[in-house]
């Protein structure tokens, strides 16, 4: 295996030749995050992916994150260097099972999750992140709202709203096998620490929790609270950000098991490769771009 530092070097050089960008979330791998131009959470890189200057997108991220720059910056190439990097959430909706919904509803809005894929998106009329889905519910005028596809994230808004909230039956793997006795035992063995979570967790996990927040979320309060010591609740990559951006903070992981698998599946010398071959590209096709468009600009415009 190369050493890191040495493609890492390299990508930075690929990156000034291509005048590319390179995007990672807040659970990729820390070798990757470390080479980023911007590392947050779902709407801090959909707003980059809509405003940053480059000819090239490197999409360090899952499926949906791809599709979502590649809807936002059509004239950009984006590159999604792990192929086979998706979001198990944002198959457990349709864009045909969407439309059946409308008609079983259809005074409602549809809200979806940005964790979704193209065709969820143009099916829907707003999108929202997790750091904003209360907002974008109480933003739409209609008094009855389809959430999709995150069940808990639905839930989670529908405490904060008068609005009736029919959430969707779909959840994330990592954040769905949060327990109360996960938190019962990190309390024990952190009994000082302040516990946030995502609200993607369960709601018996979010009532044991002292505050809700989306990654960049966590990282903002971690940065501010007057503590030193933090139960985070969410995937195990963010740790690495805290690590970096919170010196004097402590903060242990919920869970050691909260991995999700494909945010972990970009390498350095996939990013490498990418930078190389320009491939593999992510591209939306026209139509389905410009509805989806429309759901992710009301969005970006609240």
């Amino acid at each position: 295996m190369q050493d890191a530092s040495m493609l890492q070097d390299e990508i930075l050089h690929l990156k000034k030749k291509r005048n590319a960008i390179i995007l990672a979330h807040n659970y990729q791998r820390p070798e990757v995050q470390d080479i980023a131009d911007i590392t947050g959470d779902s709407l801090e890189l959909a707003r980059a992916a809509a405003a940053m200057a480059g000819n090239v997108i490197v999409f360090c991220g899952v499926d949906f994150m791809a599709e979502t720059a590649a809807i936002l910056a059509p004239e950009k190439t984006v590159l999604l260097p792990a192929i086979d990097a998706c979001c198990p959430m944002a198959g457990m909706v349709t864009a045909d099972e969407l439309r059946f919904a409308r008609t079983r509803h259809p005074g409602a809005a549809v809200v979806c999750y940005v964790n979704t894929t193209a065709d969820v998106k143009a099916e829907s009329d707003i999108c929202c992140t997790s750091a904003n889905a209360v907002k974008v519910v109480n933003a739409v005028s209609e008094d009855e709202v389809i959430f999709v596809p995150d069940k808990n994230l639905g839930q989670y808004v529908a405490r904060f709203t008068k609005k009736t909230v029919l959430p969707w039956e779909g959840f994330c793997l990592v954040h769905d096998r949060y327990t109360p006795d996960d938190v019962a035992r990190a309390k024990q063995v952190h009994p000082g620490a302040v516990v946030l979570v995502h609200p993607e967790c369960r709601p018996e996990v979010i009532d044991r929790a002292d505050h809700v927040a989306s990654t960049s979320g966590i990282v903002s309060h971690v940065k501010a609270a007057p503590g030193t010591e933090f139960i985070i609740g969410t995937e195990i990559g963010i740790l690495h950000r805290l690590a970096k951006e919170c010196p004097g903070k402590h903060c242990y992981p919920l869970s050691e098991k909260a991995v999700c698998v494909n945010m972990k599946k970009t390498t350095l010398a996939h990013v490498r490769d990418a930078l190389v071959t320009l491939r593999p590209r992510i591209t939306v096709p026209k139509e389905t771009a410009v509805r989806a468009r429309d759901a992710i600009e009301r969005m970006l415009a609240l």
